[in-house]
């Protein structure tokens, strides 16, 4: 579970807009920008002009922007990832700068190389206003990034909960899957975003399905990341058994929750769930148990009588 997740999370990022582990937007000062566009307005290359445009991009120098681009400066350039100036602002959250790339007619709907949309980077860098904006102009709130990862499922990873209503509101399906068998709700189960999981699961997602592996979402709230805080895994485990997850469910491996849990040393939910009823002499397919795959005393303590 632990290379499952962490190897996931990683395809997530990469596929949010510029690629994973990608480097923060250089931001520049809008009048340095204009002194270096004035020293090159002369004798610069095209290719320099562009380069000035996206960062005109990433700061919201809206006015060299109109410079730019009524000089020649295209639109539809496009940096080595594939972005364009709009999913660089757009990004960075430059609202004035995206409204006048739209007027200027960018696409709305080209991909970079990961294959996300303006909107899809705009969603993973939780820019709620700038997603607005965007789908008001026409850009589609379902156009997906890499390995078919949804806007609405980059929301949930974010934990952005005013967005997944939004997106929800709007006819986004929470039952659709990405290319790695996932959905929103994993996603928001997976970091503990208890809310969001709970507003997936009231919009018809069936607590019981089955996602990639065969693992459930209890498994994946269970097992969640070991950055999330641990009053938000335990809560985020108790709605899922709250609202009717099988405690001793298993996946492709013969694992459990309470397994997935011991694994990751979450000795808190793997008391949880076993006073929830899970089995603790269970043992998957390899013939381990909990106990065995227990990460700490901690855990052990968790699974005793």
């Amino acid at each position: 579970m632990r290379i499952r997740l962490a190897v996931h999370i990683g395809l997530v990022l990469a596929g949010l807009s510029g690629g994973a582990g990608a480097a923060a937007a250089e931001t520049i000062p809008c009048p340095d920008l204009e002194r270096r566009f004035e020293l090159l307005r002369s004798g610069g290359t095209h290719l320099e002009m562009v380069g000035i445009l996206f960062l005109a991009a990433d700061s919201g120098c809206e006015p060299l922007a109109v410079k730019l681009l009524d000089g020649g400066v295209p639109s539809l350039a496009r940096d080595r990832e594939g972005n364009t100036a709009l999913t660089r602002a757009a990004k960075a959250g430059q609202s004035g700068v995206v409204r006048l790339l739209i007027e200027r007619g960018a696409d709305l709907e080209q991909r970079n190389i990961q294959g996300a949309t303006a909107l899809f980077a705009a969603t993973a860098a939780n820019r709620t206003r700038i997603v607005q904006q965007l789908a008001e102009a026409g850009a589609r709130i379902d156009a997906p990034g890499r390995s078919g990862v949804s806007p609405l499922s980059a929301a949930a990873f974010n934990g952005n909960d005013r967005l997944v209503a939004w997106f929800l509101a709007r006819g986004a399906d929470p039952r659709d899957m990405d290319g790695t068998g996932k959905s929103a709700v994993v996603y928001a189960a997976a970091r503990g975003f208890t809310a969001t999981v709970a507003r997936l699961l009231d919009a018809g997602v069936a607590v019981d399905r089955r996602y990639g592996n065969d693992l459930t979402l209890l498994m994946w709230a269970a097992g969640h990341a070991n950055d999330v805080p641990e009053t938000d895994g335990i809560a985020t485990v108790e709605l899922v058994l709250a609202r009717g997850g099988k405690v001793d469910d298993v996946d492709n491996r013969g694992r459990t929750a309470l397994m997935m849990a011991s694994e990751q040393g979450h000795a808190a939910i793997a008391k949880k769930l076993v006073g929830a009823g899970a089995n603790v002499a269970l043992r998957d397919r390899e013939g381990r148990s909990a106990a065995d795959l227990a990460a700490s005393d901690a855990v052990r303590a968790a699974l005793a009588p």
